[in-house]
């Protein structure tokens, strides 16, 4: 299975930004590499779970099957 790539970067007030490389919107800042790395797998679960009520939402009743889907190559 593949993984995303999470990036790290410190500005110059000290603080770290973080984000997902692959996922625009999964993005977040702590006051220590470890306060983001925290903040960046809350920030993820945040869209993950908003991005599936609205797939919810947006099926209209119509019939809609979900499964568990793995990243490989």
């Amino acid at each position: 299975m593949d993984q995303l790539t999470a990036v790290f970067e410190r500005r110059p007030s000290g603080w770290w930004i973080a984000f997902i490389e692959e996922l625009p919107g999964v993005n977040t800042q702590g006051e220590t590499l470890e306060e983001a790395r925290a903040n960046l797998q809350e920030a993820l679960w945040l869209v993950v779970e908003t991005n599936r009520e609205l797939a919810r939402e947006q099926s209209g009743g119509r019939e809609v099957i979900g499964e568990p889907f793995a990243l490989a190559r």
